[in-house]
C-alpha cells in the first residue's frame, strides 16, 4: 500500500477526482467522527482505481498532487456465499472487504435457509454495498468490491472450488471459493464444483468460513503463503 494512503487521516469517496466536493454528511463525519482537523492530510478515491492526496481545510478538500490510478487485477478474487441469517451477512461483507476480496456473489443453494427475492433482495444489496464501501474506505482501498446476486449456486459452482472438510489446500489459482449454507452443500452441488478445498480442521459458520477463504485467497495472490 502507498505510504500516502496508509498515513492519511481519512480516505474519502468522491464522484470526481479532478473537482472533488464533499457533501454535508461527509463533512460532519470527517469533523465529528474521524476528528480530522483543518490542514490534515487526507486521500480521495473514485472507487474505480483512481485516487489522490489532498488536505481537509474548513470543510473543503484542497487537492495536492496528481491523480494516480491503480490498475484492476487480472483475476478478481470472488467469494460466492449462501447468505447467513440476520446481521451476519453484514459482518461478512465488512470483514471480507477489509481482507481484500474483489467480489461477493450471494448464492441460492439447495439447502439455503435465507432466500432474498425481488424488493427484499434489492434492499439487502443496497445496504450491503454501503457497508462494503465504508469498509473499503476504512481499509484504504481504491477499488470498491462488487456485491452481486442472489444467483442459483448451480450457475457458479462449475467455475468455483467449494469449501469442504477434507479438501485440498487453497492454491494461487483458486480465485473463486464457494461457501455453502449452514446445512452444507448437497451431493449434487459438490459434484458440480471444479474442486474442493479445505479451510482448516474445524466446521465453521458461514461468515467465519468466508473470512478464512478471503484471507487465504489474498495471501496466495500476494505470495505470502506457499501454494
Amino acid at each position: 500500500m502507498n505510504e500516502g494512503l496508509r498515513r492519511a487521516s481519512a480516505h474519502l469517496l468522491v464522484a470526481d477526482l479532478d473537482n472533488p466536493e464533499l457533501d454535508e454528511p461527509t463533512v460532519h463525519h470527517v469533523r465529528r467522527v474521524l476528528r480530522v482537523g483543518d490542514g490534515e492530510a487526507i486521500t480521495l478515491t473514485d472507487g474505480a482505481g483512481g485516487w489522490r492526496s489532498a488536505a481537509f481545510v474548513e470543510g473543503r478538500v484542497e487537492p495536492d498532487g496528481e491523480v494516480r490510478v491503480e490498475p484492476a487485477v487480472d483475476a478478481p478474487l470472488t467469494l460466492a456465499v449462501a447468505a447467513p441469517k440476520g446481521e451476519r451477512a453484514e459482518w461478512l461483507v465488512q470483514k471480507c472487504t477489509e481482507a481484500g476480496v474483489d467480489r461477493i456473489v450471494w448464492l441460492a443453494a439447495e439447502r439455503s435457509v435465507v432466500r432474498w427475492d425481488g424488493e427484499r433482495a434489492a434492499r439487502h444489496l443496497a445496504r450491503l454495498r454501503r457497508i462494503a464501501s465504508e469498509a473499503a474506505l476504512q481499509s484504504r482501498r481504491v477499488w470498491l468490491p462488487t456485491i452481486e446476486g442472489p444467483v442459483p449456486a448451480a450457475d457458479v459452482l462449475p467455475t468455483a472450488v467449494v469449501a469442504e472438510p477434507g479438501g485440498r489446500p487453497v492454491a494461487s489459482d483458486d480465485t473463486t471459493i464457494a461457501i455453502g449454507p449452514e446445512g452444507g452443500w448437497s451431493e449434487a452441488e459438490v459434484k458440480l464444483a471444479r474442486d474442493q478445498v479445505s479451510l482448516g480442521p474445524n466446521i465453521l459458520r458461514v461468515e467465519t468460513a468466508a473470512v478464512a477463504a478471503a484471507t487465504l485467497m489474498v495471501d496466495r495472490r500476494h505470495g505470502s503463503v506457499a501454494s
